[in-house]
């Protein structure tokens, strides 16, 4: 379906504000400017301002004067809707068990007009994850077993980031060793905690566009099946629950989303 005047001008000035074109703050082009500019009457041009300011995406001014807002609307959103909320109070904490690997504490906590009490809190690792993509549209992956699920599936190489290191070099460390690739220009993606209510494991997520082979997996334990797999196949492995592990979805969904997005812009 081709693509309307309104709705090529409205893509244009998101592109703008989101693209870095415009900054916060800046002030949007005169009407009659951007009429001439983007090749739009005047009425429907309003219609579209109109619109984007409904959104959030643009202030106006003295009836006929745009600007970006300082903030986002997701910024704003989320100002308003914390405005009014207060935290937890924390009181303490007393360790139950503790080792390398696992800490699990009660914390003295008080919710706001709950009577305060102990939460258990796990405390684990800190972990980077990293999707590797070539140039044919597949990622490198490991088809292994796991004996908590007692489950066969896909993941994505990954593990802890150890003392005095940085999950950069880390996420870069781990595809080595266990795939025997070693990933380039590694890009991070987000940090997120899977089990946000009772557990405490910073998960950092990293792309990696090409690799190049070094040698054989060193890391026996961790080493499965290691095989590139077209991007394609993905979404029916994810369905079939073949893809396990938070840090394996979130990479993946995240590499989709992205091939979506490109797909939708290629062809607008």
């Amino acid at each position: 379906m081709a693509e309307t005047k309104n709705a090529r001008v409205e893509r244009t000035i998101r592109e703008w504000v989101g693209g870095g074109k415009l900054s916060p703050g800046d002030k949007m082009p005169s009407e009659r400017t951007l009429s001439a500019e983007l090749e739009i009457g005047r009425t429907a041009l309003r219609q579209v301002l109109a619109r984007l300011v409904a959104e959030g995406v643009l202030e106006v001014h003295d009836r006929s004067s745009y600007r970006v807002p300082e903030s986002s609307p997701a910024e704003r959103r989320l100002g308003a809707t914390s405005r009014d909320l207060v935290p937890w109070q924390i009181y303490g904490d007393r360790p139950v068990y503790n080792n390398q690997w696992v800490r699990l504490e009660l914390v003295d906590v008080e919710p706001p007009g709950v009577k305060r009490f102990e939460h258990h809190v796990v405390r684990l690792q800190h972990v980077a994850i990293t999707a590797v993509l070539d140039d044919q549209d597949r990622v490198l992956m490991l088809w292994r077993y796991r004996f908590v699920p007692n489950q066969w599936g896909y993941e994505l190489p990954g593990g802890i980031v150890d003392a005095n290191e940085d999950a950069l070099t880390c996420a870069s460390r781990e595809v080595e060793e266990e795939t025997g690739w070693r990933p380039s220009n590694l890009e991070h993606i987000v940090t997120y905690q899977p089990m946000v209510g009772m557990v405490d494991s910073p998960h950092e997520i990293f792309v990696a566009h090409g690799a190049e082979q070094v040698g054989d997996p060193t890391d026996v334990e961790e080493a499965g099946l290691v095989e590139w797999v077209p991007l394609a196949d993905i979404p029916d492995l994810m369905a079939q629950g073949k893809l396990m592990g938070s840090g394996t979805l979130v990479a993946l969904l995240h590499v989709l989303a992205n091939r979506q997005k490109g797909a939708s812009t290629a062809s607008a």
